[in-house]
């Protein structure tokens, strides 16, 4: 019964990413490494949902931060962590680390 019902859910996914680009995701990362954003610029596609892999190469936390975005969340030293954003208009959004703010500093650009 659950195969049955899973299947045929994955699959509409499937379809449905096809046929509407905004719900295929993407997969992009960023680094924190001492206590800098790199890239400090990344380009996404506009319209789109997007995992962005946050590597916290450092060995304390630090806490990856977006106003714009309306995002937050803090990650262990030398963890990862997956954050989903979008789908985003066309724009700038500004990103950085909490705890390192004078130094980590980046943007993600949605074209």
């Amino acid at each position: 019964m659950f195969i049955r019902i899973c299947v045929p859910t994955a699959l509409l996914a499937v379809v449905l990413s096809i046929f509407n680009p905004a719900l295929a995701e993407e997969s992009l990362t960023i680094v924190f490494k001492d206590h800098r954003i790199d890239p400090q610029e990344l380009q996404v596609p506009a319209g789109r949902i997007i995992t962005l892999i946050v590597d916290n190469q450092d060995a304390t936390p630090e806490e990856f931060e977006s106003h714009s975005l309306k995002r937050d969340k803090v990650i262990p030293g030398k963890s990862k962590a997956a954050i989903k954003i979008g789908p985003l208009k066309p724009g700038t959004y500004e990103i950085f680390g909490k705890y390192h703010e004078s130094t980590a500093k980046g943007r993600i650009v949605a074209k």
